[in-house]
């Protein structure tokens, strides 16, 4: 190790300690325990250096401690590829940056990483919280700036803070233009999506299991806004994905369905308008209603009429579409291999339910009367909807129909789709979600992960690709009202999920709270997350007249000037100029002195200054003296470091009291009577 020394002051040191926990907090939940761990290994080595009994690590420290990290990354990650890899491993580096300052420059470096640090924090949550609490770490950080240049005998954290708030508010409306007009870059080149391998959401296929896990969860899927009403909830079925392989046991898409979607369909009826935004789901499904349409070229009408992202959805997305529940799909006809691939069935799997189609196409020859007898025996036979059914074998199907008769959506769906293509009927699994919560306050529907669900689409003739809800028939009430009205009676509703507020939403004052956190979330993410290119050129356009950035640049600088110069002209304004404490003593009596038409004269010296107040404020002699001794003190006399900071506070002290004698107003001089000599006055 290298001999031990240390340039850089212990009240900068605790700044930086305190500026790298503020920087790192958000991040650590995501991390590792031995991340934690590592800082505290760094800190409190920086501190034994900072009381010369460790020495700063060698190069052969240096090496294995970069080489450990690199390690760690790898064993915690798996890659060193990713964001997730990249920001932890420049989190591991900005805490072992602790041990290599040795001058106050590399003191601001640490501090500037911060900044860095900071920013990262938004690639994994852009919620309200982390922006309040980053904004806490911007003035933290601003904050250990400002204490940096502090001399040790001189260390005041409160200045510091209040300085660092006044430079963070001086900045507010730059960061304001900015936000504004500076353009929506695109991503510049691709990267791993953080945190891809653990989100909850819909997957590409889908077993019964798959939708229970959904139905628990009380977490946000998404959330639409109408123009107008919106419409009533059992016509809310949101279309995410189609699902038309089956393998005896799960449902999954089809490689051909995400070709982009051909002019064979219909629009029928009034279009719906809305705008949906989604958090980052790293998938590239979106959720419309039936009839999707956009114009936002960020989507795609896939080859089964559903709207889809270009690439996965890596942040909070808001899009507008319009669909018309009306329209037919497909219906001048299914070509040959879509036929033949939405009447696939595994060998070997499901004999009853395979006979009973039969039975079903003997009876009804036509297609539109065989799909209601199937949904009238949902409805007559003794089926139960619960999100605790039994655990089926080989043949799931059959033992549904006809054994247990207890199941869910995904159930019911799945088995309705088997029985219609055993009967030569094209049909698929649509999965998505159904209803949603609307909330009043902002008068836009909230769709939770419970909301998640799965219907049928048929193909019949001259009518193309039909929905039909084996649910409904089932359990009316979860389509009518929702999932807690359907499963009130078992009480299995959100049952993993005891702390999720939407479980509690009976309670009044929980609902209210719940509803009114949830349309600030909204705002949030519409009005801010969600100002993208597109909306920026909207609010161009509305505010300013043009799209055209020449036009734009030229009157975003004029509203720059406009806002900046009040600001520079308030900031540097005399009276606010820096200087040591006992100038602004003096500035400060001065100020209070002029309203009582006392203050310092052109080039009146202090002791001038003091007798001619001492004459002015008899009363106040006391107060007056100690003030101007300890100011000329200080001014004049020389003062080493050691005993300044107490000639300091003795001159606070005694400007205080003098502050507090003085009166409002000036004292009256005595009436001199005309005529009189002074001395016969006074008599």
């Amino acid at each position: 190790m290298s001999a031990p020394h240390a340039l850089i002051p212990r009240n900068a040191l605790v700044w930086l300690l305190t500026a790298q926990v503020v920087a790192l907090m958000p991040h650590l939940p995501r991390l590792p325990l031995w991340v934690a761990a590592v800082w505290l290994v760094c800190a409190g080595w920086r501190i034994q250096i900072q009381r010369m009994r460790w020495g700063y690590p060698g190069i052969l420290v240096q090496a294995l401690a970069l080489v450990g990290v690199v390690a760690g990354v790898w064993a915690a990650q798996g890659s060193l590829i990713g964001l997730d890899s990249a920001v932890m491993l420049l989190l591991l580096l900005f805490m072992l940056k602790l041990l290599e300052m040795r001058k106050p420059r590399d003191a601001l470096v640490v501090i500037y990483l911060g900044f860095f640090i900071v920013a990262t924090a938004f690639l994994f949550d852009q919620g309200i919280p982390l922006a309040l609490f980053q904004c806490f770490s911007l003035l933290i950080l601003v904050a250990a700036l400002v204490g940096l240049q502090q001399t040790p005998g001189r260390s005041d954290p409160a200045r510091a803070m209040r300085t660092a708030a006044v430079l963070l508010l001086q900045a507010l409306p730059l960061m304001l233009v900015l936000f504004m007009v500076f353009p929506r870059l695109g991503p510049l080149w691709a990267v791993n999506a953080p945190g891809s391998q653990a989100r909850t959401g819909l997957a590409e296929s889908m077993s019964p299991a798959d939708v229970a896990d959904l139905a628990r969860s009380g977490e946000l899927a998404f959330r639409a806004s109408f123009e107008g009403a919106p419409p009533p909830q059992p016509l809310l079925y949101w279309r995410a994905m189609t699902l038309a392989r089956f393998d005896g046991r799960n449902w999954s898409r089809l490689p051909l369905s995400a070709g982009q979607a051909h002019g064979n369909w219909q629009p029928e009826g009034e279009p719906v308008r809305y705008q949906v935004i989604v958090p980052p789901s790293h998938q590239p499904w979106v959720f419309s209603l039936r009839g999707a349409q956009t114009v936002d070229e960020r989507l795609v009408l896939n080859r089964d009429f559903l709207l889809q992202a270009r690439r996965p959805i890596s942040q909070t997305m808001a899009y507008s579409a319009s669909s018309q529940l009306d329209s037919l799909l497909e219906p001048a006809g299914l070509e040959p291999l879509q036929r033949r691939l939405h009447l696939q069935l595994p060998e070997g799997f499901d004999p009853r339910a395979r006979a009973f189609a039969a039975e079903l196409r003997q009876q009804y020859p036509r297609d539109a009367d065989l799909v209601q007898a199937l949904l009238r025996h949902f409805n007559v036979e003794p089926f139960h909807y619960t999100l605790r059914p039994p655990t089926l074998g080989r043949h799931s199907t059959d033992e549904f129909l006809f054994d247990s008769r207890r199941g869910f959506c995904a159930h019911y769906a799945g088995a309705m789709t088997f029985v219609l293509r055993a009967a030569g009927i094209p049909s698929r699994v649509v999965a998505g979600y159904q209803g949603g919560e609307l909330n009043p306050r902002g008068n836009y529907v909230l769709v939770h992960q419970f909301d998640a669900h799965a219907w049928v689409e048929a193909w019949l003739p001259g009518q193309g690709w039909v929905s039909f809800d084996p649910t409904f028939q089932v359990a009316p009430e979860r389509i009518e009202d929702g999932l807690e009205s359907a499963l009130r009676g078992e009480g299995s509703f959100l049952e993993d999920a005891r702390l999720a507020a939407v479980r509690y939403r009976n309670i009044g004052w929980v609902n209210n709270a719940r509803l009114l956190w949830d349309d600030l979330n909204y705002q949030w993410q519409l009005r801010v997350i969600g100002y993208q290119s597109e909306r920026q050129m909207d609010f161009f356009r509305r505010w300013l007249g043009t799209a055209d950035w020449q036009h734009i640049g030229m009157i975003s600088l004029g509203v720059l000037v406009l806002c900046m110069l009040p600001l520079a002209f308030w900031i540097l304004r005399p009276d606010l100029r820096p200087g040591a404490p006992e100038l602004k003593a003096w500035r400060r009596l001065n100020r209070r002195l002029a309203r009582m038409q006392l203050q310092a004269g052109a080039g009146e010296g202090p002791r001038a200054w003091q007798q001619r107040l001492r004459q002015a404020l008899p009363r106040q002699q006391a107060e007056l003296d100690a003030f101007f001794d300890a100011w000329v003190g200080l001014t004049y006399a020389a003062v080493d470091d050691s005993s300044r900071a107490a000639e300091l506070m003795r001159m606070q002290r005694s400007l205080k009291c003098l502050l507090k004698a003085l009166p409002r107003r000036r004292p009256p001089r005595p009436t001199r009577l005309a005529g009189l000599p002074d001395g016969e006055q006074q008599g």
